[in-house]
């Protein structure tokens, strides 16, 4: 068990806290999405009302080290004043930490918030430079550490930091912590993983990872054309992951050797080009015309994945099952998501384009669980150590 905000006194302490406010901005410089924003509320008023000082940082973006004011967080800290309630006081400077950034920090007072700018502005946040890491820690008492989404990255205001202060998480990696490890190491049964996105090779070791935990393997979506491929099915125009066929073929074999039930669909709905309108139809996973691709699972399909979510006690869903972002190819990401609502199973969403399916189609509230980082829940999922967790002190 890692410490918490909980485990320590915050009253009247220095506190930065790393979060994860990489949020979308359109073209008019607003917020397009405060999802990310919003999850990191808890912590951030629990400190305020602890009577911490408080110092809010994140990246945004992908600025190389260099300063681009489209990845500013100015919006941020107004999103933060308008949901806090209070002013959170943006400090600009391009250098992050600075002797303004440092007179504002000692003049905060107990409840009192403010935003750094970008950490991806200085070069050294993601070398994880030490030099960096020790000017952000000589800002505080004390670092906590919210940003599941950047926890499998080993950066200077993620894990480097901790070397200079006492270190512990926030509420949502502690939610993050509790569900997806729970989920894997302590799953109510039967245990059921739903696989889906593009390439097998990206969800390799998560496989071979789950094979020893789950009862039931389901995989959809673009990996599947690579596992009908090992079969020696004809796959026509569908996405192929060619690198890894003969990978596919080993662990279909290596579930069956260790009793797990691996599931491939048995019908897709394949069309004669990648667009929403092209002509489609359904056809037997060993029987995709050559001059199609499969753009997402039949009927057939829908009605198994349907039964094994109905019957589950835990399951774990990363990937969509076709392409959700056409209309006319999303049927089997849709009826998984709606599957899941409807289920009495701890439900635990692994962020990215799975998280985004369940927004889409209405059904988020009734999830157990989605996680905020795709990146980091599939290194979870695969039994990685997090760096960004690792850092964190244990109870």
């Amino acid at each position: 068990m890692k410490k918490t905000i909980r485990d320590i006194s915050i009253k009247d302490k220095l506190v930065i806290v790393r979060c994860d406010f990489n949020v979308p901005i359109d073209e008019g410089g607003r917020i397009a999405d405060e999802t990310r924003i919003v999850g990191a509320l808890p912590t951030i008023r629990y400190l305020i009302e602890g009577g911490a000082r408080i110092i809010l940082m994140s990246h945004m973006g992908r600025p190389d080290g260099e300063v681009d004011m489209k990845y500013t967080l100015r919006p941020v800290a107004k999103s933060l004043s308008a949901h806090l309630g209070q002013e959170v006081r943006f400090v600009s400077s391009p250098a992050v930490v600075d002797d303004a950034v440092r007179a504002a920090a000692a003049k905060l007072a107990p409840g009192e918030a403010m935003l750094l700018e970008n950490l991806r502005f200085r070069k050294e946040e993601t070398k994880n430079g030490a030099a960096f890491a020790k000017e952000l820690a000589e800002l505080a008492d004390l670092w906590v550490n919210d940003a599941f989404g950047t926890a499998h990255r080993a950066h200077a205001s993620t894990a480097g930091i901790a070397a200079y202060l006492p270190a512990v998480s926030g509420f949502l990696i502690e939610k993050e912590v509790q569900f997806l490890g729970d989920a894997v190491e302590n799953p109510r049964r039967p245990f059921v993983a739903i696989l889906g996105g593009a390439k097998v090779g990206d969800k390799i070791p998560v496989i071979e990872n789950l094979l020893n935990k789950v009862d039931s393997l389901l995989i959809g979506g673009g990996m599947a054309y690579t596992f009908f491929k090992a079969r020696g099915y004809e796959i026509g125009a569908s996405i192929l992951d060619e690198k890894h066929v003969e990978m596919a073929a080993s662990l279909e074999k290596a579930a069956k050797e260790k009793g797990v039930e691996l599931l491939l669909p048995t019908d897709v709905k394949a069309a004669v080009a990648f667009e929403n309108d092209a002509e489609a139809a359904f056809f037997g996973a060993d029987a995709i015309p050559s001059d199609r691709m499969g753009l997402d699972i039949g009927p057939k399909t829908i009605a198994l994945f349907e039964e094994k979510i109905r019957s589950a006690g835990t399951v774990v869903w990363n990937g969509p099952m076709g392409v959700f972002e056409m209309p006319n190819f999303a049927a089997g990401t849709k009826a998984v998501a709606l599957a899941l609502a409807a289920s009495d199973a701890v439900s635990v969403i692994g962020g990215g384009d799975s998280a985004a399916a369940v927004e889409q189609f209405g059904c988020g509230a009734e999830m157990s669980h989605i996680s905020t980082g795709g990146g980091a829940s599939l290194e979870f999922l695969e039994g990685k150590v997090l760096p960004g967790i690792a850092a964190i002190e244990d109870k």
